[in-house]
């Protein structure tokens, strides 16, 4: 038993409707999952925290039933960050090969001169993500190490998000009784859960529409180009409901999850829906094409966010193999056919892949997150150890903040 503890990891996707917290087993054959816990999310709004204590419960809550379900005590985390704040950015670095030949030492330094960027006080550094390494003049090359040259460049993908909501998630988590062992972006973890490295080469876009936020991501030649967080997901939809139907707010979630469709053409003209109203009025009975009439617009609207964003990204053009819709609203009927309309490219719904153990309970767009910061952590887990002591948190992130920036502390 105790060696299948050293290789559990755990995943807790802090959602703004939901907390779900995933298990691992990083076995010879690969990673399986074996345990899973989810609750409702009290305390979160538009991905970020605004209630500790509510987020405390949830968190508990949830992990206490993947320890029941995995049999396992779960002590850390690979937490989900998401939110409005978040801001991603491109960067490189140029320095001068020493030996000739690239050495470790080289990697980090060209990494270091990418990252050397003055970035506000109250924002720290999520993640540094390699694109490709250029090596006199020849570019495209992923890994670089035991090449000869001159001169190493190196582009990144920066990631930076408030200070406040980052201290906010490892806070929540550490009451709820767990470590933190990393923060990832939620939007890398849907894609490491949900892509093909096919779809990553080809060039791709992956859209998780959760609850408040709906997170993008573009993968092209196999790695990250661009990220963006929009304050809208699935709640609003369920808010247009219930002042459309004038139900409350539960009744309108239900509705939706039950009869939900979000392209008109879809849905029969002789289908009807009861719909309970506020106040203990009776309840009416309405035409399904009055729900898809409330849905279409507003997923229509996050849609064309995207758009605008993926344009404005500049990569439109690159990406070949389409898109990729997560996240628990991306199961509302008509998702995907509408987001073809929007994109003009091929859209699939996106589920955790690649993965053994309890597969038929995570094989929903809802899991793709939680699988994904699972399949993450397995992955640092091998090219990094993670041992935590019982320093606190906060000190860690200082620490790797201080690694990153040495220059500047």
């Amino acid at each position: 038993m105790s060696s299948r503890r050293d290789n559990l990891i755990v995943g807790l996707d802090i959602g703004t409707t939901k907390i779900c917290a995933i298990v691992g087993n990083l076995t010879s054959e690969g990673l399986d999952i074996v345990g899973i816990g989810t609750s409702q999310s009290r305390g979160m709004r538009k991905g970020v925290v605004i209630n500790i204590e509510g987020t405390v419960e949830a968190i508990r809550a949830a992990l206490r039933e993947a320890e029941l379900m995995a049999g396992c005590e779960i002590k850390s985390v690979f937490a989900g960050i998401a939110g409005g704040h978040i801001r991603g950015f491109n960067s490189q670095g140029v320095i001068a090969i020493k030996n000739r030949e690239v050495t470790q030492e080289d990697v980090r330094r060209v990494i270091d001169a990418a990252k050397a960027i003055a970035i506000p006080m109250d924002r720290e550094v999520i993640h540094i993500l390699p694109q490709e390494f250029i090596i006199d003049d020849q570019d495209g090359i992923k890994e670089p190490l035991g090449m000869s040259g001159v001169r190493l460049e190196a582009k990144v993908h920066i990631v930076t998000g408030a200070v406040a909501s980052a201290q906010n998630i490892i806070k929540s988590c550490n009451r709820a009784g767990v470590d933190v062992a990393d923060i990832v972006l939620e939007q890398l973890a849907s894609a490491e859960a949900a892509l093909t490295a096919d779809e990553k080469e080809l060039g791709v876009v992956v859209i998780d529409i959760g609850g408040g936020t709906t997170d993008i991501a573009i993968y092209v030649d196999g790695a990250i180009k661009h990220t963006a967080v929009l304050s809208l997901g699935g709640n609003h939809l369920t808010n247009d409901i219930a002042v459309g139907l004038r139900t409350p707010t539960n009744e309108a979630e239900l509705i939706k999850h039950r009869y939900g469709c979000c392209l008109t053409s879809m849905v029969g003209r002789d289908e009807t829906i009861e719909v309970p109203s506020v106040g203990g009025r009776e309840p009416r009975v309405l035409s399904r094409q009055l729900l898809a009439e409330i849905l279409e617009p507003r997923v229509e609207e996050i849609f064309t966010l995207v758009n605008r964003e993926i344009v404005r990204s500049g990569y439109e053009d690159l990406v070949a193999s389409g898109a990729v819709i997560t996240g628990g609203s991306s199961i509302l009927q008509g998702m995907p056919e509408l987001a073809e309309q929007v994109f003009n490219l091929p859209v699939r719904r996106g589920i955790p892949i690649g993965i053994g153990g309890l597969t038929d309970v995570v094989s929903s767009p809802i899991h793709a997150t939680g699988v994904g910061l699972v399949k993450y952590g397995s992955r640092n887990l091998q090219s990094r150890n993670f041992a935590i002591g019982q320093d606190n948190i906060f000190d860690k992130v200082t620490r790797r903040m201080k690694d990153w920036f040495g220059e500047f502390f």
